[in-house]
């Protein structure tokens, strides 16, 4: 039969999903040389590269989609930007809001504005000898062409870049021309198609928006309802001004839904106080109601609490307080319950009072729903044909250049410095993932944690290769503890060298006082009582990890434990 003090304590779970820091850095290290010389020629192609690579110029230019009138224009702009919605649908072009301006740039890059350009630049680049054939529209204009929008303004930047410095400011003029001769081009055909179109759709939905209000109104008013019941809350909001939708607007159906919380709650907590019976005080607001009573429970349970630091639990003063504790207690209970009760009949009369059938509710519903909706459809109409008379009545200006076609001093590509710190970068990922495949590929298992999932038993001990004179304590711990019942032991090293491993066995053959057997073979180790592994980070591979448990189970011998080495002598 196993002597009990050699079984091996619990072996700890351990968290597969979670990521030793210090170990990836530790193989990070072992590996710096690799990783090393991954970056250097990382960094060194892309310095040729960048060398090799031609120079980008660029020239720009600013100018204004809208004109900077004062009057009408600022009006514009401030309901467009309130509803820009609304600019969009009424064809506001220039002045408009956020999603105008923002259709007028997509405009602006469309075919229909810069295929002339487009068309000078291949004929420009063939006349120089260079192979067009290949070259599109849209990889032009996406690899040349900056046209973006300056932030919370009508200004719009555009540059062009290419590495034919004497294109670019040819391209840019050409650019800012056929910029200024689209400005104003179908507009006012544009607005009054639109202002014909929405005069004619008020005119259609007025009365309809005015009917369905009014039949809203009648069934409210014969159902003692407001407009505000059975819709959502947004809804109840933006009707009363962006109020509560609840008692405060006059909502029935919110004063139902209030009372139905309340008798729900109070049902339950009655239930509670009904289930905490004479040993548990149930705790409630209502305890407030109940001062005197409940100042009386506080002041005997600080009694009970000191006279039991000093008494038995059966002493006639504990028993006598807890018995007028019991009493106390069941009295502020019933109390408790008398008051909730009293708090549930006044919510059911409020939820009795405030309760519509059904069908009146979701008829309401529809009603208001279809009121709000033809409502808001003819608000958005209204405001759409206030934009665009608006829009019709002010006079424009071709649009203007804020700032002349300019070309830079210096080229903007390539950016050495950005290019080498980009190169670096990749080259530190690149060297660190290939350190990492490289150390998984040697099969050596250097982290702790691993160790531990692959050893059977328990770490016992850490010892310090550096440090022999801090074997003694640990070994004689461990000699006094879990191998206190063998008479002979077993040291088994695992990928360490004898040289590495017998001052381990002597040291615990000196703390234990028994012969102690250090070898790798299980076949001598098993006539021992007791077997103790040693292990070192790097020392083993996997596989002989795998292995040795399995030789491990078919031996049978009892497996206290595990030592760890550390710092040892360097492992292949």
């Amino acid at each position: 039969m196993a002597n009990p003090s050699l079984q091996p304590p619990a072996q700890p779970i351990q968290a597969d999903d979670e990521i030793d820091l210090g170990q990836l850095v530790a193989s990070l290290w072992r590996r710096k040389r690799l990783i090393a010389a991954v970056t250097g020629a990382t960094v060194g192609l892309t310095g040729v590269l960048t060398v090799l690579q031609k120079p980008i110029w660029e020239g720009e230019f600013q100018i204004v989609l809208a004109s900077q009138d004062s009057g009408a224009g600022g009006r514009l702009a401030q309901l467009a930007a309130a509803n820009p919605m609304l600019a969009g649908l009424a064809g506001i072009g220039s002045g408009g809001g956020k999603d105008s301006l923002e259709t007028e740039v997509k405009v602006l890059s469309s075919p229909s504005v810069l295929m002339p350009v487009f068309d000078f630049v291949r004929e420009s680049k063939s006349g120089s000898g260079e192979d067009v054939s290949r070259l599109r529209y849209d990889n032009w204009l996406k690899s040349n062409l900056d046209i973006k929008l300056e932030k919370g303004t009508s200004v719009l930047n555009i540059s062009y870049q290419d590495n034919d410095k004497r294109l670019i400011l040819p391209v840019i003029e050409k650019i800012s021309k056929a910029y200024q001769d689209y400005s104003g081009k179908d507009r006012r055909r544009d607005i009054s198609q639109a202002v014909l179109y929405l005069n004619g759709r008020i005119d259609k939905i007025n009365p309809q928006a005015e009917a369905s209000m009014r039949r809203a109104q009648a069934f409210a008013l014969s159902n003692g309802l407001g407009l505000q019941d059975g819709m959502p809350t947004a809804a109840s909001s933006s009707m009363d001004g962006g109020g509560s939708a609840g008692a405060s607007s006059g909502s029935v159906e919110a004063n139902r839904l209030t009372a139905q919380a309340q008798v729900i709650t109070l049902r339950q907590q009655i239930r509670n106080a009904e289930a905490a019976g004479a040993d548990v005080l149930f705790q409630a607001p209502q305890l407030e109601a109940n001062k005197d009573l409940y100042k009386q429970y506080q002041s005997l349970e600080a009694t009970l609490a000191e006279r039991r630091s000093r008494l038995r639990e059966k002493d006639p003063i504990i028993v006598g307080l807890l018995r007028q504790r019991s009493a106390l207690i069941n009295t502020l209970n019933r109390e408790t319950i008398s008051l909730l009760q009293g708090q549930l009949a006044s919510a059911n009369a409020r939820l009795q009072a405030a309760t519509r059938p059904n069908e009146v509710v979701l008829q309401h519903r529809q009603l208001v729903r279809q009121s709000l909706r033809d409502e808001r459809t003819l608000t958005e109409l209204e405001n759409q044909l206030q934009l665009a008379k608006l829009e019709q009545a002010k006079q424009t200006d071709p649009w203007e250049l804020i700032s002349t076609p300019t070309l830079l001093d210096r080229p903007v590509a390539p950016k050495k410095g950005r290019n080498l710190a980009l190169g670096l970068l990749a080259g530190l990922v690149l060297g660190s993932g290939a350190a990492l495949v490289a150390e998984r590929r040697t099969g050596r298992v250097h982290g702790i944690d691993e160790l531990g999932s692959l050893l059977p038993g328990a770490l016992l001990a850490v010892l310090e290769a550096d440090e022999p004179d801090g074997w003694r304590q640990p070994l004689q711990l461990l000699s006094s503890g879990p191998l206190a019942g063998a008479h002979s032991l077993a040291l088994v090293s695992i990928g360490l060298s004898t040289e590495d491993a017998e001052p381990i066995a002597l040291a615990l053959q000196e703390a234990s006082g028994r012969p102690v057997l250090c070898t790798n073979d299980l076949v001598a180790t098993r006539r021992c009582d007791a077997q103790v592994l040693l292990a070192s980070p790097g020392a083993a591979e996997r596989d002989q990890l795998q292995r040795l448990r399995r030789d491990l189970e078919l031996q049978g011998s009892p497996v206290v434990g595990w030592l760890l080495l550390t710092s040892p002598r360097a492992h292949g």
